[in-house]
């Protein structure tokens, strides 16, 4: 939200209020700032000493001063949220962006003071809870000095000092830029987290990479924060491991936060990944870093990194992320998702259940040909399994804090077990079985149950988003095709079918296509699942057999009216009904392979009018390598390295 503002804008408050403001702040003005009163005294040496001296002094100092300056010090003592404001060094008639983040409760009200105490109410965007966040954008100030407030319920629960152009030299209380992960810059990373990424639910989020993402100055809070046009061609291309990473360290390169990573091995059938001590990196916490330092660094993280770095084990304490609870309150927007086979899902925004809509938990993947999505969180797009090879389940950074000595260190499970700052560590994922799982999620997501039909609907726009992605995948893949035309795409033997690197790992569909399997089976087994779960749903007195009946003959139906267009070979484009996908889910066993054409691998048939436009067939050893593999498709049941 952007907001212009003139001088003739900012109005002066009443004068009993205005006479207020500066009674309560005269006493802390006099106590916190008493090098301002003795340069008076200087200037007035003829004054008495004294305490009658000095107060007259004082006084005269604090009447000449403006009144948003005389308030700082009261400002610092108020913490029930935290204000930050972007770019780190504001400029006359430049953008501005100012964000109140609050971990105990909404903020209702964002204002903005001038020097004299003129005050106009700022028009915000509300996100979130917990944590909770009012966005804002202006434009038009002239330099000087401002004060910007949050309240709750007319209360004031935040302020910070707002410093423009040639004000920022003489300013001698400065804006907050973090030093350190504490509560306030986790709730402030959520918060950029679900503004970077929010968008109206019933929109289809994605992008080619995460570039476009933060080269956008109206999603990325943060864009041209340090003043350098550092964003300006900055390559940023993070696949599914990377992307949380390459978040958190884009996040602390712009406020002066320092980054842990770790090598990691991707460990085996029997031991999770192991890693190694920590890299802490802490050239961002010197000052403003240009795109050069952040460039260096991030190549080091993403050539460290692997899926394998954030599958470790639940108990282990060398790792980058450790587990944490399941509840509302822990979950927050940044949270890591990170299944026992290494997709990686990172947490973006809760919407809430209500009367007349279903709640959804929203999350962003990266793929390895780079495209960034956002999408729901359900049993169809995360894989829960217990398993010895990998400690799978929602994680947490694991914070660091500096030493005496003035490194840094990243907190031990112990340390996180009873914690105010961080979420605390917890084993309780490792107790669940995978239906304990999914079902405490789902009552997390709608608390108050849903309907069947409600249920239904969420699940079939769910798997329909998520076919819908894939058709993006294909799409990559022809791409590739018409760039280099007779080219044939190398296939790993085995497990490396889903891990490996090159235009394979950028253009095949494996790991993909097993969750798609997973969603038609989960989509197919919902009317069965109001018997096994009726707690789950609300039946209103109806008996669980009778919902499932009711749901099956709902779900004959819709699948023929929903559907997704696919582009075939020819550049033609294709329908398909949501019953046309489903019951060509054998097909989807072996239709990974980029070397097939779209329309092979959406699963047409041979002699038919939508298979006619196929022109690029895989080897025949990759087909018979694919039969070979097909089992593991057929029981959902990925190999482990």
């Amino acid at each position: 939200m952007t907001l212009s503002f003139s001088k003739s804008t900012l109005q002066k408050p009443q004068n009993s209020r205005w006479i207020a403001l500066r009674l309560s702040a005269l006493h802390l003005y006099c106590l916190a700032n008493r090098s301002h009163a003795v340069k008076w005294r200087q200037c007035f040496g003829t004054w008495p000493a004294g305490p009658v001296g000095y107060f007259l002094t004082c006084l005269l100092a604090w009447i000449s001063m403006p009144v948003a300056l005389a308030q700082d010090d009261a400002c610092a003592q108020i913490s029930e949220a935290h204000i930050w404001i972007s770019p780190r060094n504001p400029e006359a008639d430049g953008p501005i962006k100012i964000m109140a983040v609050s971990t105990n409760g909404p903020a209702s009200e964002l204002a903005l003071i001038d020097s004299q105490g003129r005050r106009v109410p700022v028009p915000a965007h509300r996100r979130g809870g917990p944590p909770w966040s009012l966005a804002a954008e202006l434009t038009g100030f002239n330099e000087g000095h401002y004060r910007v407030e949050a309240s709750r319920d007319g209360r004031l629960i935040a302020c910070q000092r707002l410093a423009i152009g040639r004000a920022i030299d003489d300013s001698s209380i400065p804006v907050r830029n973090a030093q350190t992960w504490d509560l306030a810059t986790e709730a402030f990373y959520s918060a950029w987290i679900e503004t970077l990424f929010g968008a109206p639910p019933e929109e289809n989020l994605s992008f080619p990479s995460l570039q476009p993402v933060l080269r956008n100055s109206a999603r990325n809070f943060l864009h041209n924060h340090l003043g350098l046009n550092e964003d300006d061609n900055l390559p940023l291309t993070p696949d599914c491991a990377d992307l949380p990473y390459t978040l958190r360290a884009y996040f602390a390169w712009k406020i002066s936060l320092p980054i842990a990573f770790r090598a990691c091995n991707r460990g085996s059938a029997k031991m999770p990944p192991h890693c190694s001590a920590a890299t802490v990196k802490t050239e961002f916490t010197h000052g403003i870093n240009s795109q050069a330092s952040f460039r260096k660094i991030s190549r080091q993280l993403v050539n460290t990194v692997h899926s394998g770095s954030l599958r470790t084990g639940l108990k282990n304490e060398s790792t980058d992320l450790y587990p944490i609870s399941l509840s509302r309150e822990t979950l927050w927007p940044g949270t890591v998702y990170a299944d026992p086979y290494g997709h990686v899902l990172v947490l973006v925004e809760w919407l809430p259940q209500t009367e007349g809509r279903p709640g959804s938990l929203l999350a962003v993947d990266a793929q390895p040909d780079n495209t960034v999505n956002r999408k729901r969180v359900w049993e169809g797009t995360m894989l829960f399994a217990n398993s010895t090879s990998a400690g799978p389940g929602f994680k947490a950074f694991r914070p660091l804090v500096p030493t005496a000595s003035g490194r840094w260190r990243a907190l031990a499970n112990e340390e996180l077990i009873d914690q105010s700052d961080f979420a605390p560590f917890s084993l309780e994922q490792d107790q669940f079985t995978p239906d304990d799982f999914y079902t405490r999620l789902a009552k997390l997501i709608n608390p108050n149950g849903l309907d069947p039909k409600q249920a239904y609907e969420a699940a079939l726009d769910a798997l329909v988003e998520q076919i819908e992605t894939r058709v993006i995948s294909v799409n990559n893949g022809e791409t590739y095709f018409r760039k280099y035309p007779g080219s044939v795409i190398p296939m790993p033997r085995g497990a490396a079918i889903f891990q490996t690197i090159g235009p394979w790992e950028d253009y095949s569909t494996p790991s993909r296509d097993m969750r798609l399997l997973i969603a038609i089976n989960v989509l197919n087994d919902l009317p069965g699942k109001i018997v096994r779960h009726p707690a789950l749903f609300v039946l209103n007195g109806q008996h669980p057999e009778e919902a499932k009946v009711e749901i099956m003959q709902h779900h004959a139906k819709r699948i023929h009216e929903r559907s997704i267009r696919y582009t075939r070979t020819d550049g033609s484009s294709w329908t398909l009904s949501v019953a046309e996908v489903l019951a060509r889910k054998p097909a989807y066993e072996m239709a990974y392979n980029p070397n097939d054409c779209a329309e092979k691998r959406w699963g047409a048939k041979p002699n038919t009018e939508e298979y006619a436009t196929c022109r690029r067939h895989a080897p025949a050893e990759q087909h018979a390598k694919m039969e070979q593999y097909r089992i593991w498709f057929r029981e959902i049941r990925r190999p482990v390295p």
